[in-house]
């Protein structure tokens, strides 16, 4: 087609690289939405040749000189091939024919018909064009600003479509600069290709192939936009890049959680405005932390979903009295699962069963934390006193203590060996793994830090790099190797060291020496800007990975259930099992030390992680000789010749062997001087006896006299002797089972003893 006289544009490869800027100024043309006779006539000369496209005559060219213009000067920006250019303009002139009026006074609705919802649609209308012509048609639509509805197209190709618009090279070096950052957080070649094709769509949508002219607010416009729950993660990737080049202050991680999380629209289903607005005020004013906050908010809601249904009145905190709080205690304390909840289409898992103890004083500490602070606040009036009001009744607190769900040391050891031995074969067989494509060494070290340093869930996401530190070899032995952790604060601590086994610095160094460099992120805890050990394509890992993905992994690895007695194998249960083990140990640790390791701030804390082995338990009864305390190892001895004939009505027959004699009572254990026999009518002495008796006393004597004595030993021998007097002037007056008393029978020579002894400590 012959050139036209038209306005100067500018190729949009021929401006300056760091700058670009609108090549078409449609103010400059006649912009008169309707035809002239002229240009009516040659439009329909034009739509009734044999062949409508190809060249016109010169006066068909003059005549819709004003309505060709705009079209030539964007096919110059765009620089297109001959025949689809051609065949655009084809269409634009056919299409002004047909509908009676110059493409300036087109709607969205006129647009949306000529480009049509898909290329195979677009070849129904227009025979004779390609997809290509119908990327020409929306460039010079977009460029003119009189229609960039692009989403309304359907699949259509957006980076060649960028890259028609705003030119190859631009487009391209743009998607290199995100692609490559992208790639070096260790995403595969999918993800980068979903992020081209979403930064090519807000190119589009922005108007402007420059980096620098994105804001949060597009991204997260262009976030609410899209439907397609697979392109959804790339928008968040994409800011993430861009915040990390520089571009945006910040990625959309807080606001893909605010919309997508606790604040959706769905948790406040049932619940009156009125006290809606009261608790979001609360949480916006409140200082606990993030994940508090949200457990505080789903609570409030459930509360608040009470009040509306049972009483309306109280939908403002406001009105409630002491006699409503009651009335809520009393539904906490029968609450079952499910109840009060925004779920009421059955999702909801052990749906009916009675809620925990724990879980019912929550709902209770959490509004009486509400009530007071507006209290404290002074935004509602003091009726009562939300900590009496809603104090956990004592039944419920009967039900909570120390609970340690410990593994089995079977079951815990085959999880050591399978963490210790894990390799990438083993991926196949746990669920949910390959979802996540981490490397093997990351995985290795997650696996030895949640296996040895008995860690919170979020201590070890939150974990940075550099966090080990291996001990000097000259100042622990070979068997036993540690090295220190260096734990981030935590909900009940600030940071810390521990040492933990030299495994776990080895796998992480290991991990660290692959790891690819990530961008810093917030530490939410914190509020700092850290480098977070466990993070992989720009992101931590995520809170379930360990119980979803990791704890599965090692369970088949071992060969062992996800489950046991005490319930499902979680992250949290390794900490009460690795604490322990420390406390039943050979040497084990104290509860001090243990506290300290576990970072505890109380120690009643500590308490609820330890669990007394059944083998500790069992060897310390054992030493504390409980059935040797209550027995006495006597020997029965039967004289079967007396009872044999006939003599035993008259004669002693049984005899207990007390070691220095024998007891002829028949009801010896129920004797109150069984620790006094020797002047007994029912005492036989062995023959030998009497000769140890004097012996001993000789040697008493003598050691007493000669042997120089400490003031321990003196009293070790005087106390024995004068505990064996008081026992004897307790039995003093009590009747033998021969019938005198022991003051009656006199002083037995052991007495003597006694008082010889105590005489001679005076003297000396």
């Amino acid at each position: 087609m012959k050139r036209l006289l038209r306005s100067a544009a500018v190729p949009v490869d021929a401006q300056p690289q760091n700058r670009w800027e609108w090549p078409i100024d449609a103010t400059t043309y006649d912009r008169f939405k309707k035809l002239r006779k002229l240009e009516t006539a040659q439009l329909a000369y034009v739509a009734g040749r044999q062949r409508p496209y190809g060249h016109f005559p010169k006066p068909t060219e003059d005549a819709l000189r004003r309505l060709l213009a705009p079209w030539l000067d964007v096919m110059d920006v765009i620089a297109p091939p001959k025949q689809p250019r051609a065949g655009a303009l084809t269409v634009i002139l056919l299409e002004m024919h047909k509908r009676h009026r110059t493409f300036w006074g087109w709607e969205r609705s006129d647009w949306l018909e000529i480009l049509c919802p898909s290329t195979n649609d677009f070849k129904v209308r227009h025979p004779h064009q390609n997809s290509l012509s119908r990327q020409l048609l929306f460039a010079g639509g977009y460029l003119l600003r009189l229609f960039d509805d692009f989403r309304n197209l359907g699949a259509i190709d957006r980076p060649a479509l960028a890259s028609r618009i705003f030119g190859r090279e631009r487009v391209e070096n743009a998607v290199l600069e995100v692609v490559s950052q992208i790639r070096s957080w260790g995403y595969a070649a999918t993800a980068a290709k979903e992020a081209q094709w979403t930064l090519c769509t807000l190119l589009l949508a922005n108007g402007s192939p420059n980096l620098g002219d994105f804001s949060v607010d597009l991204l997260n416009s262009e976030k609410n936009i899209t439907t397609s729950r697979h392109r959804r993660p790339s928008i968040l990737i994409l800011s993430k890049a861009l915040a990390a080049l520089g571009h945006i202050p910040a990625d959309l991680s807080e606001s893909w959680r605010d919309g997508n999380g606790w604040n959706a629209g769905s948790a406040k289903k049932g619940v009156a405005s009125e006290w809606i607005t009261w608790v979001e005020r609360w949480k916006a004013t409140t200082t606990l932390q993030e994940h508090s906050r949200l457990r505080y908010y789903v609570i409030l809601l459930k509360a608040g979903r009470w009040a509306t249904s049972r009483h309306p009145a109280c939908v403002d905190p406001k009105n409630w009295t002491r006699e409503i709080a009651a009335e809520w205690v009393a539904t906490v304390c029968r609450m079952q699962i499910g109840d009060w909840t925004q779920r009421t289409d059955g999702a909801v898992k052990r749906a009916g069963q009675l809620m925990s103890a724990k879980a019912r004083a929550h709902h209770l500490s959490s509004v009486s934390a509400f009530f007071r602070d507006c209290q404290e606040w002074e935004w509602i009036p003091r009726r009562f006193d939300p900590r009496r009001s809603f104090a956990a009744p004592s039944s419920l607190r009967a039900l909570i203590g120390p609970k340690p769900r410990v593994i089995a040391d079977d079951v815990w050891a085959k999880l050591l060996w399978a963490g210790i031995n894990l390799t990438e074969a083993d991926f196949g067989s746990a669920p949910h793994v390959n979802e996540y494509y981490y490397p093997l060494a990351m995985i290795k070290a997650l696996a030895l830090v949640w296996l040895f340093a008995g860690l919170r869930i979020d201590e070890i996401r939150r974990l940075r790099v550099g966090c080990t530190c291996p001990q000097p070899a000259s100042t622990v032995s070979a068997d036993g190797r540690i090295c220190l952790l260096d734990v981030p604060v935590n909900k009940t601590s600030t940071a810390f060291r521990k040492p933990v086994d030299a495994l776990v610095g080895e796998a992480v160094a290991n991990w660290e020496l692959v790891r690819p460099l990530q961008p810093p992120a917030v530490d939410r805890k914190t509020g700092e800007s850290v480098h977070f050990l466990f993070a992989y394509r720009g992101s931590q890992i995520s809170s379930g990975y360990v119980n979803d993905a990791l704890i599965p992994l090692l369970c088949s690895k071992a060969g062992v259930p996800t489950d046991d007695a005490r319930g499902r194998i979680t992250s949290h249960r390794a900490r009460s099992t690795i604490a322990s083990q420390l406390y039943n140990a050979k040497e084990p640790m104290t509860l001090m030390e243990l506290q300290r390791w576990l970072g505890h701030k109380w120690v009643n804390s500590t308490q609820h992680y330890l669990d007394v082995s059944p083998a500790k338990l069992a060897a310390s009864y054992k030493d504390a000789a409980y059935f040797a305390r209550n027995t006495r190892a006597i020997e029965v001895l039967i004289d079967r010749d007396i009872v044999l004939n006939g003599a035993a009505a008259s004669a002693p027959w049984k005899y207990y062997d007390l070691g220095h004699g024998f007891c002829s009572y028949d009801f010896f254990d129920q004797c109150p001087h069984r620790m006094a026999c020797a002047k007994c009518g029912f005492y036989i002495a062995k023959g030998s006896t009497r000769a140890q008796l004097l012996e001993g006393k000789a040697n008493l004597q003598r050691m007493r006299q000669e042997i120089p004595l400490s003031d321990v030993e003196i009293s070790a021998v005087e106390d024995g002797l004068a505990a064996l007097g008081r026992l004897l002037d307790q039995l003093a007056d009590v009747a033998t089972p021969a019938g005198p008393t022991p003051r009656e029978l006199g002083t037995s020579e052991l007495v003597q003893i006694t008082a010889a002894g105590a005489d001679r400590g005076a003297q000396g």
